[in-house]
């Protein structure tokens, strides 16, 4: 399996996911053009779009696409009557297939409550989609939320094999690692993927597509335990995660 991320809007990410023999899906349908280009350019015929959640920069393009390739549109359960053109609701644990490619389903609320990210496992390689729950170096606003259910999404998806891949729905990663820098100064790895993130965007290529195992060295909200987050935050020591989660969200949300 193949993926294709797509630039979509100001700076948000599609996907297309390129099976055996050129079928695909399509993974948070933003806007429709650039996805019809991309389909065109890699010769792929679409089956279906999986939605990470509801918000109207990342399902733009559902109903347009759904009702010119006879797509399924796939998204959580919760989310019937604000996701456009949903047909088949999904929650943890369910199965979606693309040819040979299984994706295992994971509720993860906390940004909207119906966020899901979509895990696949294919040929020795992992991938997982995030939507707007876990950015690179980041996670998303609490829109509909608590921090307690966001902490645990988080979690949960931290604890997939470190080799994964995250697609996440936005290009952030400058701006989430210099908070990173901000809250864990002395952190050599947030240093070493500053550099990269720059030298990457200076060739105008994404960030995205970073391990499991990167992002728990170098996201703060993936390292809500750490002695010099808390410190410089002032989170007591004895705080639980939860709190501690709550209390790096709030200065992400002041930072500029």
């Amino acid at each position: 399996m193949r993926v294709v991320p797509v630039a979509c809007l100001k700076d948000n990410y599609a996907y297309v996911l390129v099976g055996s023999g050129g079928e695909g899906a399509i993974v948070d349908a933003s806007e429709a053009e650039p996805l019809r280009q991309v389909l065109r350019r890699e010769g792929v015929r679409p089956r279906a779009i999986w939605s990470t959640h509801h918000h109207w920069d990342h399902v733009g393009g559902n109903a347009e696409l759904a009702r010119e390739f006879g797509l399924e549109v796939v998204g959580h359960v919760s989310d019937h009557g604000r996701l456009p053109a949903l047909s088949r609701g999904v929650d943890t644990g369910d199965r979606i297939r693309l040819g040979d490619v299984e994706a295992r389903c994971i509720h993860i609320p906390g940004h909207t409550l119906g966020a899901i990210a979509y895990f696949i496992e294919a040929h020795g390689d992992r991938f997982v989609f995030t939507g707007d729950t876990l950015f690179r170096a980041g996670c998303g606003r609490l829109f509909e939320g608590t921090a307690s259910q966001m902490h645990a999404s988080l979690t949960r998806l931290a604890e997939l094999p470190a080799d994964t891949r995250v697609y996440c729905g936005h290009e952030y990663t400058e701006s989430n690692l210099r908070f990173a820098a901000k809250v864990e100064p002395t952190n050599e790895a947030i240093r070493a993927a500053r550099e990269r993130a720059a030298a990457l965007r200076a060739r105008g290529q994404p960030t995205i597509g970073a391990t499991l195992e990167e992002e728990r060295r170098t996201n703060p909200f993936l390292r809500v335990r750490s002695p010099e987050i808390r410190s410089m935050l002032g989170i007591p020591s004895d705080a639980d995660d939860a709190s501690a989660f709550a209390a790096i969200r709030a200065a992400k949300d002041a930072f500029v």
